[in-house]
């Protein structure tokens, strides 16, 4: 077996899953009772491969960092209120609108680490932009989600953050701790936490588009548009903020890609346990998205010479 092949391989494999999920709900329907534990398994796989001395050089400019997360924590909610109000003009029912408001109050994905380091951006800012976002967003995204989403719908607001607490901050620090108990099997993290991490990520986006196969064949061209936006619109705003900042070439790259590309698959872990099937759907689209949109611009910047390395799962 080729390590990685998963992680290498993700948009594709992303996009197969959810067109078979599609065309096979069944098969996939299977892991209803499962997707907690397998988002959790893509936080206990970063956590193994995280190096928190790899931060040090960003946290020595702690205003920038502190920035960017601003931004994360501004912007991306502000742009799928505005997606979730535009849909519901088009006559998208409130449970599925509900759920460009939870994307947009995700973290950035953890795969924003791979493809920063792809297109020539900070890594160190990247990776500290992730970890302090991730940090606060058991707090945050539910706080902002009941803020903006309580314009929809009721939002449960410490029940949310608990499920972030067991499936995001637990299994993190758990696999930190393992990393830095037992540091002599790093080689072996590095090869198996990839692909554990994509395969989590891919069949929890495959189980949302299956539990909405019905909805789909049926759901408004404008959620799919929307979709679009918000992916562009997330890296846009990064891009102009930071350039309006004085940031570098290489911070501004970088956060156009940690703004651009959300944690989707939290977002889709907490509509599916909090809200309906129909919350999880722009979330799931987002997700496959944003990983297409992210591996193309990492194989774009790669054929320009870059160094390629796998990406990661979106998480």
């Amino acid at each position: 077996m080729t390590w990685q092949f998963l992680s290498r391989n993700l948009a594709l494999l992303t996009l197969a899953g959810a067109i078979g999920a599609y065309f096979f709900p069944a098969v996939f329907l299977v892991f209803k009772a499962y997707f907690l534990w397998l988002f959790a398994a893509t936080m206990f796989a970063l956590g193994l491969v995280m190096k928190p001395e790899e931060a040090k050089e960003a946290l020595a400019k702690p205003g920038t960092v502190m920035i960017g997360v601003a931004v994360q924590f501004s912007v991306m909610p502000a742009l799928g209120f505005g997606a979730a109000m535009l849909s519901t003009w088009y006559g998208v029912p409130a449970s599925m609108a509900l759920g460009f408001i939870i994307v947009g109050c995700a973290p950035g994905a953890m795969a924003s680490n791979v493809i920063s380091y792809l297109l020539g951006g900070a890594i160190a800012f990247s990776i500290a932009m992730t970890m302090l976002a991730t940090t606060l967003s058991p707090l945050l995204t539910p706080l902002l989600v009941e803020w903006l989403g309580g314009a929809f719908m009721d939002i449960p607001f410490w029940p949310m953050m608990k499920t972030i607490l067991l499936t995001v901050v637990l299994p993190l620090l758990m696999g930190m701790l393992i990393h830095h108990r037992l540091p002599q099997y790093q080689k072996h993290y590095q090869q198996i936490a990839p692909d554990l991490a994509a395969l989590a990520i891919i069949i929890i986006c495959s189980y949302a588009v299956a539990a909405n196969q019905e909805r789909i064949a049926q759901i408004p061209w404008i959620v799919f548009a929307l979709v679009v936006a918000l992916n562009a619109g997330g890296y846009l705003a990064g891009w102009f903020i930071a350039g309006a900042c004085h940031f570098d070439q290489r911070y501004r790259v970088t956060l156009a890609i940690e703004i651009g590309m959300q944690n989707a698959g939290l977002g889709v872990v907490l509509a599916l346990k909090h809200f309906s099937p129909e919350a999880a759907l722009p979330g799931a689209l987002f997700a496959v998205w944003c990983i297409l949109t992210a591996a193309g611009l990492g194989k774009l910047k790669g054929l320009k010479g870059l160094k390629k390395e796998s990406v990661s799962a979106a998480i």
